[in-house]
């Protein structure tokens, strides 16, 4: 018999207006948006700055935090222990429409975070390319050579450009960001990014623009200079075929000590069935085309961009492509 609590679940985003958004989830994808910049959308979060609340289903306006307390290991599986043991889900999943560049930042990872950000963890991330302007960069790492001293003098005196490394961009790329390494989105890119479930930044530069409020934002030089990675290395292996067929090919293009990533990609009609052991929760999520979940229940739709998280307890259920489609998996690295 099913299980009333175990189902495909979906959420109500949470929206935040930082200065450098825009409007293209709406323009390019069709979502609905209030009024005014939407620079971010939380699709998957239960993080206290803003946790999902499920929109379907037994749970129903409860917050993912709380769903997570009620379903514990057959929520996160057994990979997710250690988030449990957090009271901490374990990822964030969100939306990102760069109409200004963001701030040049990096994010520190756990032993950092822990000391210094009240327990707080630290953040490593990838984004997925769902949209880029022609022309469009990203920064990502350091110029060679660049060390401690010469980034602190360069960012004490605002001339750090020229030590950023920058990297063109089109849709469908994948760029994995540890944590310790500098980075930014820039003007004119939209992307998918999945990540630790941490909300940890240290701002570093900040092309000299003001806030609402009339003033610099805050940067964190002391701290970003702590976490920085000057070693060069970024940490991105390259992408790994898992299954290549003419209806299903399935690509393995993260792999951390957090998340592996793959992008499955289905001609229309297709299906590729999984079945969820108990070990690991999985979110997907379309980002092109028209897909569907189809399980033990009313099929949950997919459309682009579109995520759902699939509880670790839930047994078999399949992808099913309506179009051809390109979604997302994601999945909690092996305990």
């Amino acid at each position: 018999m099913r299980d009333p609590l175990l189902y495909p679940l979906t959420f109500m985003p949470v929206l935040r207006d930082y200065l450098w958004g825009g409007r293209r989830l709406e323009t390019l994808f069709g979502r609905r948006l209030p009024p005014g910049i939407v620079a971010e959308s939380w699709e998957i979060s239960g993080h206290p700055n803003g946790s999902t609340i499920a929109d379907a289903g037994y749970w129903q306006g409860q917050s993912l935090s709380a769903i997570q307390e009620a379903l514990g290991e057959r929520l996160v599986g057994t990979a997710g222990r250690w988030a449990l043991a957090r009271g901490k889900f374990p990822l964030l999943v969100k939306l990102l429409d760069a109409q200004q560049h963001l701030s040049v930042q990096v994010h520190p990872d756990d032993a950092y975070a822990l000391v210094h950000e009240h327990g707080e963890l630290g953040k490593t991330e990838m984004w997925y390319v769902l949209h880029a302007d022609p022309g469009t960069e990203l920064i990502r790492g350091l110029q060679p050579g660049v060390n401690r001293e010469t980034f602190r003098r360069a960012a004490e005196a605002g001339n750090l450009e020229p030590l950023l490394h920058r990297e063109p961009v089109r849709a469908g790329q994948v760029f994995a960001v540890p944590a310790g390494t500098v980075h930014a989105l820039c003007a004119g890119a939209v992307v998918a990014e999945i990540q630790q479930n941490s909300d940890t930044t240290y701002r570093i530069y900040d092309w000299g623009r003001v806030g609402p409020d009339g003033r610099p934002r805050e940067l964190h030089l002391a701290k970003a200079l702590d976490v920085i990675d000057f070693s060069g290395a970024i940490g991105q292996d390259a992408p790994r075929e898992l299954q290549e067929g003419p209806d299903v090919r399935r690509v393995e293009v993260v792999r951390n000590r957090y998340f592996i990533v793959e992008e499955v990609t289905c001609a229309a009609g297709a299906s590729y069935a999984v079945e969820c052991t108990g070990d690991t929760l999985e979110i997907w999520g379309c980002v092109a085309g028209e897909a569907a979940i189809a399980w033990d229940g009313a099929p949950v739709p997919l459309p682009a961009i579109r995520f759902a998280l699939i509880p670790a307890g839930l047994a078999a259920f399949r992808i099913t492509a309506i179009t051809p489609c390109t979604c997302l998996r994601a999945t909690l690295a092996p305990a």
